[in-house]
């Protein structure tokens, strides 16, 4: 029903920051369930953050907590997540994803993105 686009990735410096974008076209874009994961070299998919339909329960992986900000602009159909004091073990593929249902970490949603690369460079 709705397919995520992720974009924004790319090779940062350890210490900055970077701003995923994941854009969906339609009109029921608000009523999903909005997360993401990562899944770095040699590793499983990793839960990142996720955030409500209405953005009122963001959610964030110990790893990125304070770190990372996940946010949506329903107006926009589009989720962002910002971001910032990367370090290497960041460094991971990025994938949107959405459900309609109630965010969660688990990895059953309905529809994913192809993903978009960020590297981290110490």
């Amino acid at each position: 029903q709705v397919q995520p686009v992720e974009s924004g990735g790319g090779l940062v410096q350890a210490g900055g920051s970077l701003t995923l974008d994941c854009t969906a076209s339609g009109r029921y874009f608000s009523s999903y369930a909005m997360a993401w994961f990562r899944q770095a070299p040699g590793k499983e998919r990793e839960f990142v953050a996720a955030i409500s339909w209405d953005g009122g329960t963001p959610d964030y992986a110990d790893s990125v907590k304070g770190r990372f900000t996940i946010s949506r602009d329903n107006a926009k159909n589009l989720m962002t997540l910002q971001m910032n004091s990367l370090t290497p073990e960041d460094t991971a593929v990025y994938y949107c994803a959405a459900r309609l249902a109630i965010s969660g970490r688990g990895q059953s949603y309905d529809y994913w993105g192809q993903g978009t690369q960020v590297t981290v460079s110490s």
